[in-house]
């Protein structure tokens, strides 16, 4: 038994210590995995804080028909999602009251990151949710669709259109009569589209 099943057994019979430490392990990922979905600082740290209980709460009925972090990964996405639809039941801010944006143009990896993730905020969140888990949590697309409870092929074709529309987003065309989408090099090496 490795020291993470110790480590997960432990925490399942209620080990306080064992729990931290697994919910130390995952916490970097979870929120990642929020951020991205959400956008929204506030929101995304409300929803990384609901996953977190819902873990914890969840944890002894775990049985270990996937693995621990795909079935963390399922429960920061639908508290993402969660919280998503919570957000839509508000009512909407007018501009003048939303604070101006700043840019510190001291560094263009600052700009860069700004850009991608208000690129990421104008992708759909169905096509949002597989980009995140792929590119942010490092899922394969079978763990993508246990996560989601989706067949592959559809991981497939979410990714792809998701990829279409950060790169539409991000004011990348193109070459004519060439098919363009981002891949990342991992994705070559696990037979992505």
């Amino acid at each position: 038994m490795s020291t993470d099943d110790l480590e997960l057994a432990r925490a399942k019979r209620g080990d306080r210590a064992a729990m931290e430490t697994l919910l130390r392990r995952h916490y970097d990922t979870v929120r990642a995995v929020c951020h991205r979905i959400i956008i929204n600082g506030a929101d995304a740290d409300d929803a990384v804080q609901m996953a977190m209980i819902q873990i914890v709460r969840a944890l002894p009925s775990f049985d270990g028909r996937s693995s621990l972090s795909t079935w963390i990964y399922r429960i920061a996405t639908n508290a993402a999602l969660d919280e998503l639809r919570r957000m839509r039941r508000r009512p909407i801010p007018h501009a003048d009251d939303l604070p101006e944006p700043t840019v510190d143009d001291a560094t263009s990896a600052v700009d860069d990151q700004m850009a991608v993730v208000a690129a990421l905020a104008r992708v759909p969140v169905e096509f949002r949710v597989v980009l995140v888990l792929r590119h942010v949590a490092d899922l394969d697309y079978e763990d993508i669709a246990r996560v989601l409870d989706v067949p592959v092929g559809t991981v497939r074709s979410r990714l792809s259109r998701a990829r279409a529309h950060l790169a539409s987003a991000l004011g990348n065309h193109p070459h004519p009569g060439r098919r363009h989408t981002p891949q990342s090099s991992t994705d070559e090496s696990d037979g992505a589209p």
